[in-house]
């Protein structure tokens, strides 16, 4: 078993669910401390962080990730207990396998064999963990970046090991994302028995209208980085229980995956002047998730691009796609910023599993990145 696969299955087997790290981020600092990291846990709230450094001077390379999980669902979905690591035809099944804790065994093992063959490198490795990247993101790598601005402490390039790959490992890597900015409306209208449809005002007849216009807005063009901003009404809820009675109001919850095309507060604006246009009293909050980030093509996209083709010989297509990562709070400092970790076609099912090859091959591809950046001239 090499190492790699052997620290991805020991993360496995603690059940991590978000928010709760289970002495993962401690198994990954006793191994970065004895390679000369200067281990600076940060929690907050019910939130396990940790900020892990070796080296004072720039450039600093920062490998971010997370160590909780999504809940596993029905386990009788599952062909083996999803947190007992277990191989089969090739591939590492459980929970957390491709997202995202055999980037994170692939990482240790990389700076491993990179600093054992270059301990006087260039600049800092660090490393910024979260126990709170599936659940709310308010405790966890936001709170660590906040504090490092505090005190005056920079990352000039992060790399996010997100599962990013589609088809082979490496064919893919994400250098930005969509923001992300959800909508929580409520209509209100008059309740009512249905016979006397006069006497009441029903909210969903009422804002019908607006709401299908909300889902027919063009709302940009996207642009050569980023497709089209998107609009999606994810949760619809009216009716007091009986099938007699009018309800009096409607609550509605949407969400629009936006590209530097737009603005939150262009959007807000642009929403609330279609619901102004329909005879009907509304309340609206929002909630921003994170605003889009784009990291074009420079030193941190190129290393990558190299580190993939000399290990996996593909060639890597650029991508902006899927949801949002915690690579949002960290490229609004400055930082160039990159997600490449291994096949996300798995990732929050039954049954997650990465290919045992590939983790070393990621492992060795985190290595050629460090060797790019960060190995003596």
């Amino acid at each position: 078993m090499s190492p790699t696969l052997e620290l991805a299955c020991d993360l496995i087997r603690r059940p991590s669910l978000t928010p709760d790290d289970q002495g993962c981020q401690a198994l990954m600092a006793e191994r970065l401390a004895a390679l000369g990291f200067r281990i600076e846990p940060m929690p907050f709230g019910e939130v396990t962080n940790l900020w892990a450094r070796r080296g004072t001077a720039a450039p600093v390379f920062c490998f971010a990730g997370h160590t909780d999980v999504v809940p596993t669902g029905p386990l009788d979905q599952w062909d083996s207990d999803p947190f007992a690591p277990t191989i089969r035809d090739g591939r590492l099944y459980g929970r957390g396998a491709a997202d995202m804790k055999g980037s994170l065994a692939a990482m240790i093992t990389a700076v491993e064999a990179f600093v054992a063959e270059h301990p006087d490198h260039r600049g800092s490795i660090a490393f910024l963990v979260t126990s709170d990247e599936e659940g709310p993101s308010i405790e966890g790598t936001v709170k660590v970046i906040e504090r490092l601005q505090q005190r005056g402490e920079t990352i000039d390039y992060a790399l996010v090991g997100e599962p990013s790959s589609r088809e082979r490992l490496g064919d893919s890597i994400k250098n930005g994302r969509r923001g992300s900015l959800s909508g929580f409306l409520t209509i209100h209208g008059k309740q009512g028995h249905v016979a006397y449809p006069h006497l009441a005002k029903n909210p969903f007849h009422a804002g019908a209208r607006a709401l299908a216009a909300l889902c027919e807005e063009v709302w940009d063009a996207g642009n050569d980085h980023f497709p089209p901003t998107s609009f999606q009404i994810a949760n619809l809820n009216m009716g007091t229980g009986a099938d007699n009675v009018i309800p009096g109001r409607l609550e509605a919850q949407f969400n629009l995956r936006f590209s530097t095309e737009l603005d939150p507060e262009t959007i807000k604006h642009r929403v609330q002047r279609i619901l102004d246009r329909g005879d009907f009293a509304y309340d609206i909050r929002w909630r921003l998730s994170g605003h889009p980030f784009l990291t074009p093509a420079g030193e941190l996209v190129e290393a990558a691009r190299a580190a993939i083709r000399a290990v996996t010989g593909v060639e890597t297509q650029l991508s902006t796609g899927g949801g949002t990562s915690d690579g949002r709070f960290i490229a609004p400092t400055g930082a160039q910023v990159v997600e490449l970790g291994p096949l996300n076609a798995t990732i929050h099912q039954a049954n997650e599993c990465v290919g045992v090859e590939e983790l070393d091959q990621l492992s060795h591809i985190f290595g050629q990145l460090l060797q790019g950046l960060l190995a003596p001239a």
